[in-house]
């Protein structure tokens, strides 16, 4: 008898609607270089709420039916339709990563039988995966799904700060929404390796938190000192290099001024032209998704870009990827340790309750799906 499970999708539609819905799809027996994993711990991203929603009105969404049955429709505003329109008509499988046990195993991966794995696959948010063993990450003795389940998207990006980092010459960072919890992570890698981070929160609340955890420079942005504050972490640390999760408004703009007033310090002699110091600040996040409004006043050597961790760990290459999922994997319980708010269902995660709460995407709150729970 063929083996199926639930599995969440996201479905644009030309009437203008985004659909929320489980459908029953077919699980493939594994091959003799995969396996087949029982997804027990799947973590919301924010880029997951980027596929799930998409420009979708939300808060105006209507739900019906439960179980498997449940459907969640939501408008898609007229203007930003067209920023959907590549994805109008295919139901989408979302989730980028998770964690489960290996309950079936082809004949050259039987090492991996009964194994609690951690997978980087996309479809995460789904009952079974079949999937190539070489992309599953064996994780150490005694580390549940839960702890293994964000193995690669908030570990490998902070990995691929300090990364960039050095590649590009910088000898310290900048990171925004620093109190979250890739923010934490980052924090304890750069502490760990000895390396000079300027974190940049929104309240003291989350300033105590970093200062708490051994982070030296935190920058409260809704202070009325904070570009003075912010000029003299840079001045202390030389950061040339920032990582903005918000995107919108003036934060980039504001910390470029910043890296430039903190280089202008220690010129010999003026330039109108600025200083020669090279300035970068990558965004990788949309919490603001308003424009990004830069005020020119940081000389003329700067950079502004976006960033993704796919395009880096195709740059960088298998062997060095895969070095980098051996640190998570040792350090998954320290370094790498991630904290969620709540475990829910596939069908809590298409509840009115649960997406009012992770889709505020709140510093510090982070959810679970647990795809098996209630099964």
């Amino acid at each position: 008898m063929e083996m199926s499970g639930l599995q969440l999708r996201s479905l644009a539609t030309n009437e203008g609607e985004l659909q929320l819905s489980l459908m029953r799809v077919p699980v493939a027996e594994p091959g003799p270089d995969e396996v087949l994993v029982r997804i027990d711990a799947t973590p919301i991203n924010p880029s997951d709420i980027g596929l799930l929603f998409g420009a979708a009105d939300m808060p105006n969404a209507k739900f019906s039916g439960s179980g498997d049955d449940v459907k969640v429709i939501a408008p898609i505003p007229e203007a930003y339709r067209r920023s959907m329109a590549a994805r109008v008509g295919q139901s989408l499988p979302v989730g980028n990563e998770g964690a489960g046990e290996v309950i079936k195993a082809g004949a050259n991966a039987q090492n991996l039988l009964g194994k609690t794995v951690a997978i980087l696959g996309g479809a995460m948010y789904a009952q079974y995966r079949t999937l190539k063993a070489s992309d599953c990450l064996q994780l150490p003795a005694g580390t549940s799904a839960a702890e293994g389940a964000s193995c690669f998207v908030n570990p490998l990006t902070a990995l691929s700060m300090t990364e960039t980092m050095r590649r590009e010459g910088h000898t310290a960072l900048v990171h925004t929404a620093a109190a979250s919890n890739l923010g934490q992570m980052l924090s304890k890698i750069c502490l760990k390796d000895g390396i000079q981070l300027v974190n940049i929160v929104r309240s003291e609340e989350q300033t105590n938190l970093l200062r708490d955890a051994g982070a030296v420079h935190v920058v409260n942005s809704s202070k009325p000192s904070f570009m003075d504050d912010l000029v003299a972490a840079l001045t202390d640390t030389g950061a040339t290099i920032a990582f903005d999760a918000i995107g919108g408004g003036k934060l980039a703009g504001q910390i470029l001024t910043a890296m430039e007033a903190a280089a202008v310090r220690k010129m010999k002699e003026f330039s109108r032209y600025g200083s020669t110091t090279y300035k970068q600040v990558y965004i990788y996040g949309g919490l603001d998704t308003g424009p990004t409004i830069l005020n020119r006043a940081f000389g003329m050597s700067w950079g502004l870009g976006g960033y993704l961790l796919t395009p880096f760990l195709m740059k960088i290459g298998r062997e060095e990827t895969e070095k980098l999922r051996q640190r998570v994997a040792r350090e998954i319980k320290t370094t790498f340790a991630s904290h969620y708010t709540k475990t829910i269902s596939l069908f809590e995660a298409l509840s009115a309750e649960a997406i009012a709460a992770y889709n505020k995407k709140s510093t510090g709150e982070k959810y679970l799906i647990n795809p098996n729970k209630g099964a």
